[in-house]
């Protein structure tokens, strides 16, 4: 029917211009009306059809399209004004930047490779090192037990070392370091020594009863194959692939919890936050935005939002508004770290968080010095506090487009932006505060299981990797900012969701996108899900909700 159309059609658009085979397309059309005109005489480039992408702002390709009509629609009646734009000097959208470049769009498709060649090389280094020692070991024993016999012990001695010969560097480290590793973690203490001082880590705990818990335990195999396997999968907490943990140790200052909370307008919430709070050395903010925050839309009479301002969450529409929210607590202060879970307005709620930061500072200047801070003073303190604010904002439009739909702009826009605060943060070393939550919980509230939670949310991951490094940065100067939020339920798969999660994030960031040591941690909080709890048995749902945080620390 569309072909049709081209008989009668006096301008043709072509839209989404950035859509893979748009050249193509729009060459075909061109041909097609070109012979539709009979219009032999001139190139199908000058056939009036278009190439556009009407969802960017101020594309060349609707702007020629325009320009096109302008004339036509005057000699039908219609009063035209001269447009003030310059004409355009083609017609098709020219300013095409993918979200992912062409060239590397099969980039989930070569990470699981890669992943899955990495564990075929750790089964067939195993089985390499467990043929060594086996060989060796009848050397031994043939030089033992037949000493009258040296070819078959020689033999089996060369065999040894041919094998030896294929084990890649790396696995031969392993295995070397293995009775050094073996001795530090049987011992009482770990002792690590970083810039001349000696940092101590107990490594049991006792019970009630007085047993020693080992916080590490290491396997007891004997098996070369088996241990090399181990390290190559598992390896301890702190080491590659991170399976068992990012750190050596976890931290003990403090409960691993952050206290979620957004109710009525900021004074409210301020005051539900210190009550939260209280009597907590660290503290660890987590902020709940109404919907009508969360939908970029200010408080209003209007039916559809009046109703909704202050429910289930806070609301916050000003600068003020944030600066109340957080009033009373040092956004500055180590102990201090703020999660914002907001996407579609995520920049607009994390300039005001950062200008509510840098306000807390500047009146701490004039309350300390009486005076206010010079220019320079002030670009000082602003550098400052963007160095020292912990925390993060969600952020991930991706995850909304696929499971909350808290979405105001495009997709691409959005992606866009995301990179421009990311880009930021590079540029004035905000290492402490992270510009994207990348969850799963909205898209496992949404109905995904534990296994198809976990591709979608490291799908995005990567996604938001291949975006940012198609805008020329560096992967080591923005990975270490990307977090992950997962869900938790009662389902078996969610005891080994981290563990998965790291080993594929550490050996995809260091074997694709060559990223070093800090980058490959992944670094994720996990939060109980209420889809699991039931009305018919209230009674347990303690239980479930004590079980789903249990499991949220492996």
């Amino acid at each position: 029917e569309k072909i049709d159309m081209l008989d009668f059609a006096e301008f043709v658009a072509i839209n989404k211009f950035d859509r893979k085979g748009a050249a193509d397309a729009l060459r075909d059309v061109a041909k097609q009306v070109q012979r539709n005109r009979e219009a032999f005489g001139k190139s199908p480039d000058e056939m009036p059809v278009f190439g556009t992408m009407a969802s960017r702002f101020n594309d060349d390709g609707v702007t020629a399209l325009y320009q096109a009509l302008l004339p036509r629609l005057s000699a039908l009646g219609l009063k035209t004004k001269p447009g003030a734009l310059p004409l355009a000097a083609t017609r098709h959208s020219t300013h095409q930047v993918p979200i992912v470049p062409g060239a590397r769009v099969r980039y989930l498709a070569e990470i699981s490779d890669g992943v899955r060649a990495y564990k075929r090389n750790a089964v067939q280094q195993a089985r390499l090192a467990r043929e060594v020692q086996q060989l060796r070991a009848a050397s031994r024993m043939l030089h033992e037990g037949k000493p009258d016999k040296p070819r078959a012990a020689s033999a089996a001695a060369t065999l040894a070392l041919e094998r030896e010969a294929r084990l890649d560097p790396h696995a031969k480290k392993l295995l070397d370091q293995w009775p050094q590793m073996q001795r530090a973690y049987a011992g009482d203490e770990y002792v690590v020594k970083i810039r001349d001082k000696e940092i101590r880590t107990a490594l049991t705990t006792t019970t009630l009863s007085g047993t020693k818990v080992r916080k590490v335990a290491l396997p007891g195999y004997e098996d070369h194959g088996e241990i090399l396997k181990w390290l190559m999968l598992d390896n301890v907490p702190g080491s590659f692939p991170y399976t068992a943990g990012t750190f050596a140790f976890k931290r003990e200052g403090e409960d691993p919890t952050r206290m979620f909370a957004g109710e009525g307008d900021a004074f409210r919430t301020n005051t539900r936050f210190k009550l939260l709070s209280s009597g907590m050395e660290a503290k660890r903010l987590s902020t709940a935005f109404d919907s009508v925050t969360l939908y970029g839309n200010d408080p209003a009479i209007r039916p559809d939002i009046y109703g909704k301002v202050g429910n289930s969450g806070v609301s916050i529409a000003t600068l003020d508004d944030m600066k109340v929210l957080y009033s009373g607590f040092d956004l500055c202060s180590p102990s201090t770290s703020v999660s914002m879970t907001i996407n579609g307005p995520a920049p607009t709620i994390l300039a005001m968080f950062m200008n509510t930061a840098i306000d807390q500072q500047m009146e701490k200047f004039r309350t300390d010095n009486g005076r206010d801070p010079s220019d320079d003073e002030a670009q000082k303190i602003s550098a400052w506090v963007k160095q020292n604010v912990r925390g993060t904002v969600q952020a991930d439009i991706l995850k909304e487009d696929q499971g909350q739909n808290t979405c105001i702009f495009s997709t691409e826009f959005s992606l866009k932006v995301m990179g421009d605060v990311a880009e930021y943060f590079v540029h004035h070393q905000v290492r402490n505060f992270y510009s994207v939550s990348i969850s799963g919980y909205h898209i496992a509230e949404a109905g995904a299981n534990p296994i198809s939670q976990l591709a979608f949310t490291l799908s995005n991951g990567f996604t938001f990797v291949e975006a940012y490094l198609a805008r020329g940065m560096h992967i080591d100067d923005f990975a270490p900012n990307l977090s992950f939020f997962f869900s938790n339920g009662m389902d078996p798969e969610y005891t080994v969701l981290g563990r998965v999660a790291r080993r594929i994030w550490a050996v995809a960031l260091r074997d694709r996108y060559g990223a070093n040591e800090r980058s490959q941690k992944l670094k994720y909080h996990v939060q109980t899900s209420g889809r699991s709890l039931h009305a018919q048995e209230i009674q347990f749902n303690d239980i479930r909700t004590t079980l789903q945080a249990l499991i949220a620390i492996y």
